[in-house]
């Protein structure tokens, strides 16, 4: 194992261990949730979001789930990544979309397309799991939640 992908290991487990935005916010304002099971491997999230009164920003992002490193990781790093991106405004909607669009481009390409660290942030380290078919559905687990809660908001 090279150096990178040690990295990426790492963040992986951090985040399966110390997850961040775990335990479901409330449900004040305009939100919406999504629930989302992988029968493959018995994964389960649920994801709640808050949008702005508009409707045009994500302003909160919350989970709970329970499953594989992975899938729990993946939802640690979303929820990361939409507090980092959207900052005291809320993400825009539209960056949210082409953030889930982008993720699951690159997990259905078997590892010819790299998630790019500067806008996947933690999640860049889930590139790897492209080559294990069984386990895209584990990451892609959290981010089909957001896609859903989105589209119910």
């Amino acid at each position: 194992m090279n150096g990178l992908d040690s990295l990426y290991q790492e963040l992986i487990l951090d985040h399966s261990k110390h997850p961040r935005g775990q335990g479901l916010a409330p449900e004040e304002g305009r939100t919406a949730s999504s629930h989302q099971h992988n029968p493959m491997c018995g994964d389960d999230i649920t994801l709640r979001v808050r949008v702005d009164d508009a409707g045009q920003r994500l302003v909160d992002l919350s989970w709970e789930g329970s499953g594989c490193s992975i899938s729990q990781a993946s939802a640690s790093m979303l929820a990361s990544l939409v507090e980092e991106d959207g900052g005291e405004e809320g993400l825009p909607r539209e960056d949210a979309t082409r953030l889930i669009e982008g993720f699951r481009e690159a997990l259905r390409s078997r590892g010819t397309i790299p998630l790019d660290e500067e806008t996947y942030a933690d999640a860049a380290a889930l590139s790897g799991v492209s080559k294990f078919s069984a386990r895209v559905k584990c990451a892609m687990l959290a981010w089909v939640a957001l896609e859903d809660a989105l589209a119910r908001a």
